[in-house]
């Protein structure tokens, strides 16, 4: 039971989009139209005995009293579960204290057949629109789209080396047992991607081989825009079907392939420093957002990459969930994921958090680098994020990331040896093997560190660079630096 000081306390901070105050049971219907409003928002408490200014009345509680409320918590539906305490407050005279805990989950509930929201500290009748968004909502966490069996969708129908590495990846990073056998069955049943033996539809979306016609909202579109409007000319234009890892692959290597390097030389230092519009981790942060985030149910889907002159667009279909909003993207949040089991199984590689934290991520990478925050929007069925960057400029001078290393013209011997090795992730003692060196540090200062800062190699545990489990692998933009090395 809450204490006359906790209540006091309470009280004094005002009544807000969480709390509410009656002055006695004579509003019990008002009441219970606020209490349907916090079921279907981030919750509250009523304050029954406490003026609209903040004045502890307090009032008389008969047994007919609790039995008024009993009845009034009966005019949910669904069935709501709203506590029920009381403070006394001397005089023979109480405060009856109604908490309504969130459940998002349940949502919509509707008091006396009507659905209400909280807008600031009012109590509104929700929308026809909104009331239909929340009930698909939750229809669709019980029977999601992603966790239907994907009908004439096989074992050797998926990609059966993505998924071994996915199986791999998430062991390293202890988010899978190691005992997981290399089964392709056993891996997806232990990622939640089979249903009663059959592969899910989530599945289908993260390793898929085939997507036309049953899928087509495996595409991925790619477009290069001479000037800052889509009316512009088309200076590259792909378009591709694949699985929810490559697309994310393909989009990074595309953007790397297309974003012009400028080059400095920071005071003080003899070495060029070789620097994208916008920094390579916040652009694949968005990519990986974009692409586990996209309404999947949606035959028409896809993700989308447009860079024109003086920015770079990431285009999902879908809009926010509910309880989102674009502003809440750059403060602390949560994480409300649309697709789960396909955001579970990029969490157990390693490539995203549960957190919600990697928009504001992407925010302090922006900053540290000098750029302007990028903007979040939803419009027409799709949430867009936008970089503002002048990708233009240098573009005569472009040297793509594949073809040079710091300010070298080309691969060192030991660099391709290292690439072509770690083809297969691989330890550090096993990349030093062939060069006969022993000094570790300047194999890292010498071969590996730039390689890295190239986006050539990468690490699979990009935290802890000294970690003993620490392998290295070699990127798609890898790869072909070692073919351009091999026909020079």
């Amino acid at each position: 039971m809450t204490t006359l000081a906790a209540l006091q306390s309470l009280i004094a901070q005002g009544e807000s989009e969480t709390l509410e105050f009656k002055r006695s049971t004579a509003e019990l219907r008002r009441a219970g139209e606020t209490l349907c409003a916090f079921l279907n928002g981030d919750g509250g408490k009523v304050l029954i005995g406490v003026g609209s200014d903040g004045r502890l009345v307090g009032q008389e509680v008969a047994d007919i009293t609790l039995r008024d409320i009993a009845a009034m918590l009966g005019r949910f539906e669904p069935p709501a579960r709203v506590e029920l305490s009381r403070v006394d407050v001397g005089n023979g005279r109480q405060v009856i204290v109604l908490d309504a805990a969130p459940a998002r989950q349940y949502a919509p509930f509707v008091f006396e057949s009507r659905p209400y929201k909280r807008v600031g500290s009012t109590t509104t009748v929700m929308s026809q629109e909104e009331y239909a968004r929340l009930l698909l909502d939750r229809n669709h966490s019980r029977h999601r789209w992603e966790n239907q069996p994907a009908v004439g969708v096989r074992l050797e129908d998926l990609d059966r080396e993505e998924i071994l590495r996915t199986r791999q990846t998430a062991i390293e990073q202890r988010r899978l047992s190691a005992g997981t056998s290399m089964d392709l069955g056993d891996i997806l049943d232990r990622l939640g991607l089979r249903v009663d033996g059959q592969a899910t539809q989530a599945a289908q979306m993260l390793y898929g081989t085939r997507f036309l016609p049953d899928y087509p909202q495996g595409l991925l579109k790619l477009g290069r825009f001479r000037g800052t409007r889509i009316t512009g000319d088309i200076l590259d234009n792909k378009q591709e079907y694949l699985h929810a890892f490559a697309m994310v692959r393909e989009a990074i290597a595309w953007l790397d392939r297309t974003l012009p390097l400028s080059a400095r030389f920071p005071p003080g230092a003899i070495n060029r420093e070789d620097r994208l519009p916008v920094p390579a981790e916040a652009l694949r942060e968005i990519i990986i957002n974009a692409v586990i985030h996209r309404d999947v149910s949606n035959p028409s889907s896809y993700v989308a990459i447009a860079v024109f002159d003086d920015r770079i667009e990431i285009h999902s279909i879908g809009e926010f969930p509910t309880g989102m909003r674009a502003e809440l993207l750059t403060q602390e949040h949560r994480s409300i994921p649309r697709n789960p089991l396909i955001a579970g199984a990029f969490h157990r590689t390693g490539a995203i958090e549960v957190w919600g934290r990697g928009t504001n991520r992407v925010m302090e990478a922006c900053r540290a680098y000098g750029i302007a925050d990028p903007t979040f929007a939803q419009l027409s069925g799709a949430v867009t994020v936008t970089f503002r960057a002048e990708v233009v400029a240098g573009a005569r001078d472009l040297v793509p990331r594949g073809h040079q290393v710091g300010t070298k013209s080309a691969l060192s011997p030991h660099q391709v040896q290292v690439l072509e090795l770690a083809d297969v992730p691989c330890a550090l003692a096993k990349l030093m093997g062939p060069s006969g060196r022993t000094d570790r540090t300047k194999f890292r200062d010498q071969v590996l560190n730039p390689l890295l800062e190239a986006g050539l190699l990468e690490m699979t545990i990009p935290d802890k660079p000294r970690s003993s489990k620490q392998r290295y692998r070699t990127t798609d933009v890898g790869r072909a630096a070692i073919a351009t090395a091999n026909k020079a």
